[in-house]
């Protein structure tokens, strides 16, 4: 389990990570290149930091290196959302929940999924 959140920068490596699966440096790096210009070496670097904190987990049984995310999307966002709960709102989920929708309007389905997800919660109850 990684020790400290990710960073903005390796949420970046991590989103690639996931939707490419594991990838050499070089295919990461080709990656972030398209969103905005980061150097090769400073993708090297983060890898590398990030295999220190357990973010990603390094192969190195071939000539170029292959890095693959530690733990899963889901997983990563349920832990980030856990913290910030914690640590921003008291431990507080239903403070979360009114101030996130309060900041940032939800789309008619988003809304629906929300309330089927009450629902599930609830038992179906009312």
């Amino acid at each position: 389990m990684p020790k400290r959140a990710p960073t903005n920068a390796e949420l970046d490596i991590l989103r690639v990570l996931w939707q490419r699966g594991p990838s050499t440096v070089r295919a990461v790096h080709d990656s972030l290149g398209h969103a905005k210009p980061v150097g090769y070496t400073t993708v090297l670097k983060l890898l590398q930091i990030m295999t220190e904190k357990h973010l990603v987990a390094r192969d190195a049984s071939t000539r170029s290196h292959i890095y693959a995310a530690a733990a899963s999307q889901a997983a990563t966002q349920r832990r980030m959302v856990a913290d910030l709960v914690r640590r921003v709102f008291g431990g507080s989920t239903l403070g979360l929940v009114l101030h996130a929708l309060e900041s940032t309007p939800a789309t008619g389905p988003e809304l629906e999924q929300i309330r089927k997800l009450l629902d599930e919660k609830n038992g179906g109850r009312i």
